[in-house]
């Protein structure tokens, strides 16, 4: 049986699994309005590369948290937390539901987990630690790290340095282990609970959707939506121009690579980011996994049987009022 409270219903995944069309279909169903969670599209202006469903295919249903800031703004996860409790409670609030769409992890456990309030980060300390782990070994400070915050220890694989800094770096800053920071976290949204459906697709039959999806990013003018960007003013260094397939295309503007090994290069990192969007995701554990595309209407079938079968969501009323 479902919980009992509001809940949202969220639609996820790794890239090109069919987020998107699976999202108006269930949107149109249940009558509900999508909520963005994907980091680049919040972005003015970045609209090719980051695969917006254009006004004229929305098909009449609103879309929350797209074109919302400037490209030179600093957009955080925190910041994407605030802003769509905010729109999930307002859809909710008109009777609708609530539908959260992306492939932005940390946006969506942000969203439902919270942000701990640990410290910020201290170059000086960083340095040393890393300092110790490049003479010693990173085992040795693993050791440390299992001795000081022994739960930590036992998550954090030995040779993820990054993630035993930062433990390391929130004890000594603040004499407490990582879990009791994590303790302390409040979510953005506790009146609700999240009903999550996921995508995925085998990797052989993704490549070619890669492939075909680069293909029609370049079609329908990409590299001229880089160049009008910078033509406004906007920096090569502003955040968005970081993210996949603006970086790439911004480096073959400024002659770093022809336009064949762009293409190329874009659908590699595509493939690498899916495989990591999946082990993320794989790690969230209320998600319900369905095989893709999420564009076929037996998938869209299968999802909405299966909140049904699962007591979670037989109409949109049933997550409007729990």
């Amino acid at each position: 049986m479902a919980e009992a409270g509001p809940r949202f219903l969220a639609v996820l995944g790794p890239t090109a699994t069919g987020k998107s069309g699976l999202a108006l279909a269930l949107a149109a169903h249940y009558g509900g309005e999508i909520v963005n969670c994907d980091s680049t599209a919040v972005y003015r202006g970045f609209d090719i590369g980051t695969d917006k469903v254009p006004v004229a295919g929305r098909r009449g249903i609103p879309h929350h948290l797209i074109d919302i800031v400037d490209p030179e703004a600093l957009y955080t996860a925190a910041q994407f937390a605030r802003d769509a409790s905010a729109a999930i409670r307002d859809i909710h609030a008109r009777g609708r539901l609530p539908i959260v769409v992306g492939g932005t992890g940390l946006y969506y456990r942000t969203l439902t987990r919270g942000l701990f309030p640990g410290p910020g980060a201290n170059a000086e300390l960083r340095a040393r630690l890393e300092g110790v782990a490049a003479r010693r070994g990173v085992a040795f400070l693993h050791r440390l790290l299992a001795r000081v915050d022994p739960a930590s220890g036992l998550r954090i694989e030995p040779r993820d340095l990054k993630r035993m800094v930062r433990a390391l770096e929130v004890y000594f800053l603040t004499g407490e282990p990582l879990t009791a920071h994590f303790a302390r976290t409040e979510r953005p949204l506790p009146e609700f609970t999240p009903v999550a459906v996921a995508l995925t697709m085998p990797m052989a039959a993704l490549e070619p959707r890669l492939a075909a999806r680069v293909a029609a990013q370049f079609a329908g003018g990409l590299l001229d939506e880089v160049r009008g960007l910078l033509a406004r003013g906007v920096p090569p260094t502003a955040r968005p121009f970081g993210g996949l397939v603006y970086r790439q295309a911004l480096e073959h503007l400024q002659g770093v690579r022809d336009e064949a090994a762009t293409r190329a290069l874009i659908v590699r990192e595509n493939r690498k980011y899916a495989r990591r969007q999946l082990i993320w995701f794989r790690k969230e554990p209320t998600l319900i996994w369905f095989d893709g595309p999420g564009e076929s209407s037996d998938v869209q079938a299968g999802v909405i049987r299966g909140l049904a079968e699962r007591g979670l969501l037989k109409n949109g009323r049933d997550v409007a009022d729990g």
